[in-house]
């Protein structure tokens, strides 16, 4: 084992419990080159020890045959499955020793590949099909940290919260859905300790983004497909009308100018029904899939009277909006979290300015903020004004915060995010 790098003690100085035992000295595995102390892993032990997990002998749990089944056909990584498998496939060359695994948003397993003897090693360790490398279930892992930071994690040897995984590294690089920046899963590669190259977190890295884009050119197919169905009948469609696919996105339009996206039920059906920033509308489903939207013209819009922002769950930041026109929900990509957080805490308002010094340690950046806002107001009409931004002053704002301040939107790095935690 190497000797102690300079900085660690006074780095981690004050951790407490077996987080400190563990950083007491190198982790197996570390690569070379990373001289500074890993403040990831770190707060990840912290998690994993505020939950009671145990260490010494501990286990992933495992979900039944039938959930497992379940989970590969709704997670929303299915599609994405061949193109991960055969993006990771090259490597095998260079790098016989390795497992691929891609698991869902809650770290659970659908899928692994790899040589017949490297799967039956890590049997050893519960990465099996079906096994939950959530932090809540396995702690510091490549899976599960990256789930809860929603960014990019190695984690190398002792890094490893449970003992069974110490002679073990992984790579792992979340998934998230490009029309909504939804997660939906991870994919990870691991490897013995000895063997694992440090290019695997950016190699994962890469597939991953090769991954999100193929999503995308999907997407856009299906709004084609959806636009040339939607055509003929819209054009015999008197008033305001949209054709929208199954998630909300605007394909085309007609009287009106389109919203990016529409808020539907979370299971449309055919008839009549309120949408946020629409007001009464009509939903008749499109051949082939989606939905053609009438809007009644005498209707206005019911204002929001409560806005429920939670983000007790690390990654999966959700915004509940309540009035007169009923409830619905929507999830929100970390970006628009940040926002709406911050926004939440300051109900008087914040201008361009300071909002660009709390997400970015730069007031000059506006021009960013000004488009971050702008396609906020248009996904959640009606819930915010400008001059300055803010919630309308007529609408009750909640935060549901996580219990740990530590946990407050792990994968954000905005210097009022970063102050709010510590």
């Amino acid at each position: 084992m190497r000797a102690p790098r300079a900085g660690w003690g006074r780095a981690l100085a004050g951790t407490g419990g077996r987080a400190a035992e563990a950083y007491a000295v190198p982790l197996a595995g570390l690569p070379p080159a990373a001289d500074v102390p890993r403040e990831v892993i770190g707060e990840s032990w912290r998690r994993a020890e505020a939950r009671g997990l145990d260490r010494e002998g501990g286990r992933p749990r495992q979900v039944g045959v039938a959930e497992l089944e379940w989970r590969r056909r709704t997670a929303g990584v299915g599609v994405l499955r061949d193109v991960l498998r055969d993006g990771l496939i090259p490597a095998e060359d260079s790098v016989p020793e390795h497992v691929v695994v891609v698991t869902d948003a809650d770290g659970v397993v659908l899928w692994r590949d790899g040589h017949g003897a490297m799967l039956k090693a890590v049997d050893r360790i519960g990465l099996a099909e079906g096994a939950s490398w959530s932090e809540d279930s396995a702690g510091t892992n490549g899976i599960g940290t990256a789930l809860a930071t929603g960014r990019p994690v190695g984690v190398y040897g002792d890094e490893h919260f449970l003992r069974t995984c110490r002679r073990w590294s992984c790579a792992a690089a979340p998934l998230t859905d490009p029309r909504d920046g939804r997660l939906l899963g991870v994919v990870n590669v691991t490897g013995p300790a000895r063997t694992m190259p440090t290019i695997s977190l950016a190699f994962v890295t890469a597939v991953g983004r090769v991954a999100e884009s193929e999503l995308r050119d999907r997407h856009w197919t299906a709004m084609g497909r959806l636009r040339a169905v939607a055509a003929p009948i819209m054009a015999r469609v008197g008033g305001r009308a949209l054709a929208v696919d199954e998630h909300g996105w605007a394909a085309a339009a007609t009287g009106m100018v389109p919203p990016e996206r529409v808020a539907l039920p979370k299971s449309p059906a055919a008839g009549e029904c309120v949408l946020p920033g629409l007001g009464t509308c009509a939903l008749e489903p499109l051949p082939g899939g989606g939905w053609l939207v009438h809007i009644e013209p005498e209707e206005c819009t019911p204002s929001p009277t409560r806005v429920v922002l939670d983000l007790t769950r690390p990654a999966a930041a959700s915004l509940s909006v309540l009035g007169a026109a009923g409830r619905w929900s929507q999830p929100v990509s970390p970006r628009h979290a940040e926002l709406l957080y911050l926004l939440g805490v300051h109900r008087a308002g914040l201008s361009s300015t300071a909002l660009a010094d709390a997400l970015f340690g730069d007031p000059a950046r506006t021009v960013t903020v000004r488009a971050e806002v702008s396609r906020l107001r248009r996904k959640f009409a009606g819930l915010l004004t400008h001059r300055p931004y803010r919630f309308c002053d007529e609408i009750d704002v909640q935060l549901r915060l996580p219990a740990r301040p530590a946990d407050l939107l792990p994968q954000s790095t905005a210097p009022a995010v970063l102050a709010a935690r510590r």
